[in-house]
């Protein structure tokens, strides 16, 4: 008690005292918190002065595709590895661990999206949700979109749309084979020695890819516009255009800073042209909607319901585009790779059709969406697909207002962030015989493409997950469901299942580089 009093009484020894203990906390505070500065920077290639690491993605001998390319570096350097593109510092991540760090750990400090001029120019200014900062905005538009735009309860509505499509699709490869069938009745009194019947399996191919993503898109354009068929001649082909001019490294992206590499290369000038024309057609449809209003919210399509949650038309058209060009409807590719693995791999193939159609002959051939929990099988085939061949190989680049450390290394402020997804399923560390094709795997396993345990994430992972993957998913379940059970496929011109191209081409999402032809058969013809 003495010493309290004379602490007290004695401003000085008071002064004294608190700052020895002021001291004494930030010892403590140094002791228990590592001192980031002991990390080390991420390894990496070397460098040169001003393009960095652009000569080792531009001259790979082994792989042209950059997310193969950085898998190939990765081996050498780490699951955390430093690229300088051009201006832009750039950290890749490729091991679950690393990546569970980034988007749990330190989910919250990667709130920032990485500039690029062509986005801005395309998306005004980042008004959309895929390449917005996070903050209030982004929070009120992805909330937007997770508890209006793509909730379960909107996607099972969006069924008969999904339903009528789908049966579209299967009528018209239907009438293609059975237009083979005849063809091939008509050819048999002549045939010799088997060729025309050759040339007619060759013939009778239908170019599932293209088939696909004709669907898709009807689907997509009547579910975000209520219609279709006007929008294929104008504004379809001018999506493709923006994701064509979007895809790749630009010039201007690299060296952001250098405004003029855009203007000289033209990219600037061509990315102006082709948003001022999206705007007007997408301003055409609001004006559209609001002169059709009702007032109701029964048969919302999508833009119905983004006037209803807000006023700005910038922001609705900022949110359309990103359905269209940010990813977009991934379903024909996903579809397209697993028809493809399916093909090479006709022991899973035979599997899968039995229990589909298991499931569905005792429901008079209906597919219906309410059974599908009880295709294990099925499941197990979509997710060994995305595990070797996600949507999107790399994950969009964020940044962090603050230093970080990741797997032991420092991550620098105004670093971009990428995970490489494609990597992540073929980790030899978690995945045996990663390159396989092996369904099996995921078979009494709670490990599924939403559960988040980084061993694959085709759909990311976190606050910047993919919000239309209850859509997606949707689509692709009915979609393969059909196709496996109304038809028997066959590879045309007599192609071994092991010939079969595999080849990929990077994009907004990795699509087969080739399209894929199949023969179909109608399941019982006669």
């Amino acid at each position: 008690m003495m010493i309290i009093s004379l602490i007290t009484s004695n401003p000085p020894i008071l002064l004294l005292v608190i700052i020895l203990f002021l001291t004494l906390l930030l010892i403590l505070k140094s002791h228990l918190k590592p001192n980031n500065s002991t990390f080390p920077l991420p390894p990496g290639p070397w460098k040169l002065p001003v393009i960095g690491n652009l000569h080792q993605l531009a001259f790979s001998s082994k792989s042209a595709l950059i997310h193969h390319r950085f898998a190939e570096l990765a081996k050498q350097y780490g699951p955390v590895m430093h690229l300088q593109l051009g201006e832009t510092s750039n950290v890749l991540l490729s091991s679950p661990e690393t990546t569970r760090e980034y988007l749990k750990t330190h989910d919250h400090n990667f709130s920032y999206k990485s500039y690029t001029p062509s986005a801005s120019i395309i998306f005004y200014g980042g008004r959309d949700i895929a390449f917005s900062s996070e903050g209030e905005y982004w929070r009120r538009m992805r909330r937007i979109c997770t508890s209006e735009l793509l909730t379960e309860k909107r996607v099972r509505s969006l069924r008969p749309i999904r339903e009528a499509e789908v049966g579209k699709l299967m009528r018209l490869i239907r009438g293609r084979s059975d237009q083979r069938r005849i063809e091939k009745l008509r050819s048999e009194p002549n045939s010799t020695s088997g060729s025309a019947a050759d040339s007619v399996d060759g013939g009778g191919a239908v170019n599932l890819s293209q088939l696909l993503i004709s669907m898709s898109r009807a689907m997509t354009s009547r579910t975000a516009f209520g219609r279709f068929r006007e929008l294929e001649g104008a504004f379809l082909p001018l999506m493709r255009r923006i994701t064509e001019q979007l895809g790749g490294l630009s010039t201007g992206d690299i060296f952001p800073s250098h405004r003029w590499l855009h203007q000289i290369t033209g990219t600037e000038r061509q990315l102006k042209k082709l948003h001022k024309e999206a705007d007007a057609m997408l301003q055409g449809i609001i004006d559209e909607h609001l002169a059709k209003r009702s007032g109701g919210t029964e048969g919302e399509d999508l833009v119905d319901v983004l006037l209803r949650c807000t006023e700005d038309h910038i922001e609705v058209k900022a949110v359309i585009l990103d359905i269209f060009l940010a990813g977009g409807d991934p379903s024909p590719t996903i579809i397209e790779w697993i028809m493809a693995e399916l093909m090479k791999n006709p022991k899973e193939m035979e599997k899968v059709q039995i229990e589909v159609r298991g499931a569905f002959d005792g429901k008079g051939g209906v597919v219906d969406e309410d059974y599908f929990d009880e295709l294990h099988y099925f499941k197990a085939v979509v997710n060994e697909t995305f595990r070797l061949h996600p949507p999107a190989a790399l994950s969009l680049p964020r940044e962090s207002p603050e230093m970080v450390v990741i797997g032991g290394y420092q991550i620098p402020t105004k670093t971009r962030v990428i995970v490489n997804m494609w990597a992540l399923g073929r980790d030899p560390s978690h995945w045996t015989q990663p390159d396989q094709f092996m369904p099996e795997r995921f078979l009494n396993t709670s490990l599924d493409y939403k559960r988040n345990d980084f061993k694959f994430i085709p759909f990311g992972a976190g606050r910047r997950s993919c919000p239309g993957m209850n859509y997606a998913i949707a689509s692709v379940y009915l979609i393969l469901a059909s196709l496996l059970y109304h038809f028997d496929w066959k590879l045309p011109n007599q192609i071994q299942p092991q010939e079969l191209d595999m080849a990929e081409e990077f994009g907004a999402t990795v699509a087969r580089k080739n399209n894929l032809y199949l023969i179909p058969t109608p399941y019982n013809a006669p």
